[in-house]
């Protein structure tokens, strides 16, 4: 005989597949991939996906080096600011954006839509349309971005010494606008400011540097 409890649960699965039919799935949500192969360079590979949802991996190495995606987020505003221009390029679909003359090698950039069934891709060395280069723009920043963050991270663990000159690179970037998203160094960067095992200076550069991101005007 079958117990109530056993009976219980027996009716909640009966009515959750009610509710969710073996044909329903949930829905997929839209991502955006950037690539860049530029041989002979460093780094040679970047890639960079996000999502509707603000959720991402980078991989950023050489062409000799294993794939190492690691997850990162990235602010709403940004987000829709990737998607919009996205929309703008009709999602890369039937769309040629590299120009037709000769250019110098830039690197390989590939930008590509995902959404259930739905996929588009577009490929170039060189463009000049504006909505193209907009993206191009925030999604090398990211990578510029990425970069920094790991290395502040790596001087944090392992050189001490060399902190205070990882924060002069974050300061040149943020000062030249190269940073799309420079409030996802605030952790780090509070943390630096906070480490009296570092050098003052450093920890005085770090202070300034967070302050100005939050308070850019």
């Amino acid at each position: 005989m079958m117990r109530p409890l056993e009976r219980t649960s027996l009716l909640l699965a009966f009515g959750l597949l009610a509710l969710f039919p073996a044909n329903a799935r949930p829905a997929e949500t839209a991502k955006v991939t950037f690539r860049k192969v530029f041989k002979s360079s460093f780094p040679e590979f970047v890639e960079i996906r996000v999502n509707e949802a603000g959720q991402g991996t980078y991989d950023i190495r050489q062409l000799d080096e294993e794939a190492s995606p690691q997850p990162f987020e990235v602010s709403r505003p940004l987000v829709q600011r990737i998607f919009s221009l996205t929309a703008q390029l009709h999602y890369f679909q039937n769309l040629n954006l590299d120009v037709h003359r000769r250019v110098a090698n830039l690197g390989q950039k590939t930008f590509r839509y995902e959404k259930g069934g739905m996929a588009g891709e577009v490929s170039f060395n060189y463009t000049i349309n504006s909505a193209a280069d907009q993206l191009l723009t925030i999604f090398e920043g990211l990578a510029r971005q990425q970069e920094d963050l790991s290395d502040l991270e790596r001087t944090m663990r392992y050189d001490r010494l060399g902190v205070d000159k990882a924060l002069l690179h974050v300061e040149t970037d943020f000062n030249s606008k190269s940073l799309p998203d420079p409030e996802r160094l605030l952790p780090a960067l509070d943390q630096l400011a906070a480490d009296d095992h570092l050098l003052d200076i450093a920890r005085q550069r770090a202070r300034a540097l967070a302050e100005r991101i939050r308070n850019p005007h």
